[in-house]
């Protein structure tokens, strides 16, 4: 009995990365399925699903030029799982700068040549891209604020223009819907508030976006994040834990914004986390309407059990919405926020 193509392709979609390579590799028919956009976003969107196994580590750099990208295994146990080619990180490597990431897809700036302005999708698993045509106004990248999203209604990448002269609240932006293949401009301009956002920091929650504001001491106003919802226009300010804004302005705080909680379960929500002093600190926004947040965790890296000398955080990430990744100049390092009890770090 035959299936459906189609039908052979929705099941195809739904296995992990490495049993594709194989069955791609020894079947001219389900070779083409990694070319076809169709598969190579349903396979990311069923991701959203499944936990990560792998993340990628990009060298900082200046955003328009690439640098060494690396594929690291979230744990020991899927060191085997996560099936992308050294082919496809050479390519990123090579040619790319990465902007951001969602899901298992990666937004990314050519960058092998500097003086073209071109964005493109890709799923690393499927080695499939989508370039992203860009409106011919939008030509000075500096000037540009870019964000991504991809869940299971589809892919959106967002662009914030602030190209007015000096600094300025009010942002023109427009909004990149896959499904629709067009940008469209939206007639309210994006109010950021007093401070400036860290727009590589972006989270899609409940509808909207979310970006944190930075925390030094240049002005009075504290941290805070704005969310902005683009069915039905609505913005506001979200504040952060009052705990949180405690000696925010010293240069060793960074506060960013991450998913908490598993994809459509009843804890899904946001949290936030400040690394100070070689401490890590996390919040859930627990009631989203009125702000409501609850502390998770306090502990220094020494509690964690970081055993590196005077060592220097270059990094922090809470993926799968429970494991806090962070790097060091030296090795990289997960801890499990979802135990109740303080667990210790594992070396990744």
């Amino acid at each position: 009995m035959a299936f459906p193509y189609d039908n052979i392709s929705e099941i195809f979609s739904w296995l992990p990365t490495k049993a594709i390579y194989k069955f791609t590799s020894c079947n001219k028919l389900l070779s083409k399925f990694p070319e076809e956009p169709y598969f190579a976003l349903k396979q990311a969107q069923n991701a959203l699903l499944r936990d990560d196994t792998c993340f990628f580590i990009q060298h900082d750099t200046v955003q328009w030029y690439n640098s060494e990208i690396e594929l690291h295994p979230l744990s020991q146990h899927n060191e085997l799982s996560c099936g992308v080619s050294n082919d496809v990180l050479l390519f990123l490597s090579k040619h790319t700068n990465v902007i951001s990431s969602s899901n298992g897809l990666i937004l990314c700036r050519l960058a092998s040549e500097p003086n073209k302005l071109e964005f493109f999708i890709v799923n690393p698993a499927t080695q499939w891209w989508l370039p992203i045509p860009i409106p011919e106004h939008l030509h000075v990248y500096q000037n540009l604020r870019i964000g991504f999203e991809c869940d299971s209604k589809g892919c959106m990448v967002f662009v914030f223009d602030a190209s007015d002269r000096g600094w300025c609240s009010n942002l023109d932006y427009k909004v990149h819907l896959y499904k629709d293949g067009e940008w469209k401009t939206r007639e309210e301009r994006f109010f950021t508030g007093g401070r400036n956002l860290i727009f590589d920091n972006l989270v899609y929650y409940n509808g909207a976006i979310h970006i944190i504001s930075d925390c030094f001491s240049y002005i009075s106003y504290k941290p805070y994040i704005v969310s902005y919802n683009f069915t039905n226009g609505e913005s506001r300010m979200l504040s952060v834990p009052t705990e949180a804004t405690k000696n925010s302005d010293y240069h060793d705080c960074k506060m960013r914004i991450f998913k908490w909680g598993k994809v459509n379960s009843s804890s899904e929500s946001i949290c936030l986390v400040r690394l100070r002093n070689y401490e890590f600190t996390v919040w859930a926004l627990v009631k989203y309407e009125s702000g409501l947040w609850k502390r998770v965790l306090k502990v220094g890296v020494e509690a964690m059990g970081l055993m590196e000398e005077d060592p220097t955080i270059t990094g922090f990430v809470v993926l799968n919405g429970d494991v806090l990744v962070f790097a060091t100049k030296k090795k990289i390092y997960g801890y499990d926020l979802s135990n109740e009890k303080y667990t210790r770090i594992q070396e990744i």
